[in-house]
């Protein structure tokens, strides 16, 4: 069974930073891909950003690169967002995600678990 738990979330002036993290309760952390993907209200969820599982290579959206970067840990079974100069229209839950298979997939299809998300609110 495999279980991921995010928090960090909350809510943040325009211009702020917060920094969210996922912990893992899953058998051989080091075999999955992760990601971040967050749902905007009255949207579809979309990609935020992706770490591999065998060189720690990294992809970003393009409405995040230069602001927020992903990084894990696998002696904690963790992955984090560090999110800088947010945005009001970062405004969104998010979800981490792991994939057994595809490093640095955009696809929420092709993650195969996820956690229950964390509302992040950023005013103006």
């Amino acid at each position: 069974q495999v279980q991921l738990v995010e928090s960090g979330g909350g809510l943040v002036q325009a211009g702020g930073s917060l920094r969210l993290s996922c912990t893992a309760h899953v058998r051989r952390f080091t075999a999955w891909h992760m990601g971040w993907f967050r749902q905007p209200p009255g949207k579809d969820r979309e990609f935020v950003a992706a770490v591999s599982a065998s060189d720690f290579s990294t992809t970003y959206a393009a409405s995040v690169q230069g602001r927020f970067t992903i990084s894990r840990s696998n002696d904690r079974y963790a992955v984090y967002l560090q999110m800088n100069g947010l945005k009001p229209e970062d405004t969104a839950v998010y979800y981490c995600a792991a994939s057994t298979y595809y490093e640095g997939s955009i696809y929420p299809h092709e993650y195969d678990y996820w956690g229950q998300g964390t509302q992040v609110t950023v005013s103006s």
